[in-house]
């Protein structure tokens, strides 16, 4: 009984070990792959971002090289038609042999938009990823090493490895029990024959036993079941995963260049303050309250991430009810008035017709107007003032928030509500902006079934121009969320 037991334990744990294994293979195939495909779309983008920014390669000079490789964060060479190596970020040119022989540059030298190449460096002895774009008759090729992709594949094949084992435990204690009453009920049988035998032919197996490997059928039958059940539950870990996956991604991609900055100078004032600056009475205050002061805008970037998200995945929940537009609009001026005060700035309101009233959440529309008038109040300098106010338009009601601040140039407008695109980047990041305030706007406006606008001129200020149905009969809350519109 017992060598039975054995085996067919063996067998099962094979078969687990087998299934991992494929499993381990490929997501970790996928997820490296995926990973270099993404770099080196990033790193095509910023190789023509530098054709475009370097203008002429052959006076770039080798400071300069430095400078773009600490911007872009890899090694930066430009190299000549016939494979001369005009210059180098890390290395001497006059020393280098020709490149004319490189993948990445025979790709480009013959013709294509872009080339690149895998290869390990004879150096460094690690794998370097390589890109090149032309720029006239020259290219300018970058190189990022693989290991930070190494890393991330790994940290996400562990992830895989702990949730197959975790998965599987269930399965594994599961056929252990089948197999110890499966070798018991095998062991009855081979009683039974050897009783057979030694020629006692008035033996017989319990009662039922006739109908045995009928029974042992729907035992395997259940017991395949409950692994199908097991690798469903495997592929739909894994699919979380994926998702998982592709919104770090996409918030890498989105953020990294938004988080790069607070975080640096967190670490720098930190490292500062531990070098002894602590103990230095003129500047340690200082320098906390820079610390802070990154730390509240990753917070706040944090916070409205999150609220993107839920929005753009329609997780974010909405009470639809008739709400006096007069009212709305008066507690989100009361709301922001304190604000505006300390600015020197006043508040006035435009009343809608009496007794107009908008389908839709408060809290969104008061989100719309919270966000609409903080960039409002930023804005706009001391001694100005902001009109808030609502007129009937159709089957909808308009509402507006007019300012008398700096304004946006027109070129600026068609990109306004773009996640992280800020016209002032300067002026928005020391004012503490995300650049995804009005982003959050225009897809709140959307799923209260509005259109959002603005006009605006520079130095004579803005108007943002939202609507919002007037109450569920209205004929334009069965339609579909339309277009946003910017002039």
């Amino acid at each position: 009984m017992t060598r039975i037991f054995l085996k067919l334990i063996a067998g099962v744990i094979g078969l687990l070990l087998l299934a991992a294994i494929s499993v381990d293979y490929f997501a970790t195939e996928v997820t490296k792959n995926t990973y270099i495909q993404n770099l080196t779309e990033q790193l095509i983008e910023k190789g023509r971002l530098l054709a475009l920014t370097v203008g002429n390669p052959a006076a770039l000079s080798v400071e300069q090289a430095r400078e773009l490789e600490r911007v872009v964060g890899g090694r930066i060479t430009v190299v000549r038609r016939d494979g001369k190596v005009q210059v180098d970020s890390e290395a001497d040119a006059s020393g280098m042999e020709n490149h004319r022989t490189r993948p990445e540059l025979a790709q480009v030298f013959g013709g294509k938009a872009a080339g690149s190449h895998i290869r390990r460096s004879a150096t460094l002895g690690v794998e370097f990823l390589y890109v090149a774009v032309p720029a006239g008759d020259w290219a300018i090729r970058i190189a990022m090493p693989l290991s930070e992709i190494d890393r991330e594949t790994g940290l996400f094949r562990g992830k895989i490895l702990v949730s197959t084992a975790l998965a599987f435990l269930p399965a594994l204690a599961i056929a252990a029990l089948m197999a110890r009453v499966l070798s018991r009920r095998f062991a009855r049988i081979t009683s039974h024959a050897a009783e057979l035998a030694r020629g006692n032919f008035r033996a017989r197996l319990p009662r039922g036993d006739s109908s045995e490997f009928g029974q042992l059928a729907a035992t395997l039958n259940e017991t395949a079941e409950n692994l199908q059940h097991t690798v469903e539950q495997l592929e739909h870990e894994h699919a979380e995963l994926e998702k998982l996956e592709r919104v770090r991604k996409d918030f890498v991609i989105n953020v990294s260049h938004e988080l790069r900055t607070p975080l640096a100078s967190i670490q720098g004032y930190t490292e500062t303050l531990i070098d002894g600056a602590l103990n230095d009475p003129a500047h340690n205050m200082r320098f906390l309250g820079i610390i802070r002061h990154n730390a509240e805008r990753l917070a706040r970037l944090t916070e409205d991430l999150l609220t993107l998200s839920r929005i753009e995945q329609k997780r974010q929940k909405f009470e639809f009810d008739s709400h006096p537009v007069n009212l709305l609009l008066a507690d989100a001026i009361d709301l922001m008035r304190p604000i505006a005060g300390k600015s020197d700035i006043r508040l006035h309101m435009e009343s809608a017709p009496d007794g107009a009233a908008a389908w839709c959440d408060s809290e969104a529309v008061s989100q719309i107007l919270s966000n609409l008038l903080d960039n409002a109040i930023k804005y706009t300098p001391a001694g100005g003032s902001i009109t808030v106010g609502a007129r009937m338009m159709g089957d909808f009601i308009q509402v507006m928030v007019r300012d008398t601040g700096i304004g946006i140039p027109p070129e600026d407008l068609p990109r306004l509500f773009e996640r992280f695109y800020r016209v002032d980047k300067a002026r928005s990041r020391e004012l503490g902006g995300t650049g995804l305030g009005l982003s959050i706007v225009k897809h709140l406006v959307a799923a209260q079934n509005g259109t959002i606008r603005v006009e605006s001129r520079v130095n004579e200020g803005s108007t943002f121009y939202f609507t919002l149905p007037l109450d569920r009969s209205t004929p334009g809350t069965d339609r579909l969320n339309p277009e946003f519109t910017t002039s």
